[in-house]
Order: C-alpha cells, then structure tokens, then sequence
C-alpha cells in the first residue's frame, strides 16, 4: 500500500504518477512518429503513400512496448555520475534482445498490414537488415536511457536531494556523525538544514530512502540498513521492510484482517505496517498515550 498525502498536488507529485509518465512516452511516440512518417513519405516519393507511415508506426509501436523494460534495466543498473562505467555494460548487453524483439515485431507487424492491403512485406536478408537496425536501436536505446537520466536530474534540483553531514577536516564535529541531528538538503542551487526530529517517515526507494518532512520528498542516497543505524531509536521505529516512522507523527494504527496494519499521521496521510513489525510497534507506540492501538 502506497502512502497517500493531502499535499500530493505539485508538479513533481504529479509527475510521479504512473498515469502522467505513461501519457509522457506515449506523446513523445507520437510526435517522433508523426515527424518520422513525413520525412519517410518524401524521402520515398515512389512508394505507395501509406507505406512509410505503416514503416514507422510499427516500429514506433513496439519500441513504446518496450519502454517498461528499458526503464527496468536502467532501474537495476542506474545510468548516472557516479554509476555509468559499472552500468553501461549492462546496457549494451540489453540493446541486443531490445534489437531483437524491436525487429522481430516490427517485421511481423508489416506483413500483417501489408497482407491486409492486399501486398507482400519483404524485409530483405536478415543479415544486413538487422545490423542496419541494430545500429539504429542502440541510438534509440540511449536516447531512452538519457530522457530517464535528465529527468532523474531534473527531479532532483527541483525536490531536492538530501546528504549526511560529514566530519570536518579538523576540529571536533558540532554534533554526533554517527547518529546525525540534521540532514543537508540541496535544492536549486541552495543548501538548507533539516532537523532530523522534523522528519515524518522514510521510505525506501532504489539506491535512496526518501526523507519525507512536511509534504516533500527528500531523497537521500543510501540504504535501510545503514540509515537505521543512524536514526534515534527513541523516535524511529522500523514498521515495514521499506518504512521507518517518526513516533511524534503517528497518529493512529489501524489494525487489518490481514495481520498487517494502516498507520495513520498527523498530516492525513497513510504509510503500511507489515505483521512482522506490528507487535514491535506496539510496544513502542505505547510509550505514545496519543497514538490509539
């Protein structure tokens, strides 16, 4: 079960669903489509007219149902800064079956609408054809590749990225590194403080855990395991495999047939708690006179 907020009405927020980023790759289809099919059409003046928009279309077609697995790819090995020499391997090595499948449908897509016309498709020898395409699909592989990595970029300087406070070079540090008191928060070029106690829940996503404080999302690039070890357990208590909640913001723990339960926070919003963690949480919340069980 997702967490749900009352505040999930910015442009970011809005992004992120799933609705709005399908509508996104289906668009950008569609004008690339549309342009390709005109440039193919005088191009290939002594073709039928309808065949350089079956051409595109069917290839357009089958790499937008590719796009989920791309994004899947680049999901397990992200393409960024500090990755991109463990990860492009990876990636090269998927454009042969994206290649492959983008062809095989695309082809066979063709004869379909070829024989519904009455003509035959010929592709011509596999061997030169597919090099010839193969060539093409690792461009568009990449170009795929690079609108995540952009808008990944683009969604960090406007939501901002958190970091932990290092040591300083000499002197004693101002507080404990260990288990931090606040976090750095980058955003659009400036540098801002977050009190640890002010954030409301972290949520394991990828290679981060989001920091969510007052309706933002402020993700911070580690893992479960090791941010546990830096949280007060006095204040977090873990509630799911991929949750943490702050104790001050818990309002409710609304108990479900399923042994699980729905926590609900001060500010509306919804986060899950797996059976496994349930009777930890118990126990702690109890220590909270404001949080019904």
């Amino acid at each position: 079960m997702p967490p749900t907020n009352s505040l999930d009405s910015t442009p970011l927020d809005r992004w992120r669903r799933r609705p709005v980023r399908i509508a996104f790759w289906v668009l950008l289809a569609l004008l690339n489509t549309v342009f390709n099919s005109m440039v193919a059409q005088i191009d290939h003046a002594r073709t039928a007219a309808w065949e350089p928009w079956v051409w595109e279309w069917t290839s357009s077609l089958v790499i937008l149902a590719l796009v989920p697995a791309v994004l899947a790819v680049e999901r397990r090995w992200p393409f960024r800064f500090d990755t991109w020499r463990q990860s492009l391997p990876w990636h090269l090595l998927a454009t042969v079956p994206f290649s492959l499948v983008h062809v095989t449908g695309m082809v066979a897509l063709r004869v379909l609408a070829y024989a519904a016309a009455g003509r035959r498709y010929d592709f011509g020898r596999w061997e030169p054809g597919f090099g010839y395409e193969y060539l093409k699909d690792i461009r568009t592989y990449f170009i795929i590749i690079a609108l995540v990595s952009l808008s990944r970029l683009w969604l960090m300087r406007w939501q901002g990225e958190a970091r932990l406070l290092a040591a300083p070079d000499a002197g004693p540090p101002v507080e404990p590194v260990e288990r931090p008191e606040r976090f750095l928060v980058r955003k659009l070029g400036k540098e801002f403080l977050v009190n640890a106690r002010e954030i409301e829940w972290l949520q394991a996503a990828g290679n981060y855990v989001n920091l969510h404080v007052r309706g933002r999302d402020y993700p911070l690039r580690t893992t479960m395991a090791a941010i546990e070890e830096r949280l007060d357990p006095a204040r977090f208590v873990r509630v799911h495999r991929s949750y943490f909640v702050n104790l001050d913001y818990l309002a409710e723990i609304e108990p479900l047939d399923t042994g699980d339960a729905r926590l609900k926070l001060r500010d509306g919003g919804t986060i899950p708690c797996s059976r496994r963690y349930r009777a930890q949480l118990r126990e702690r919340s109890g220590e909270t006179p404001a949080v019904p069980v």
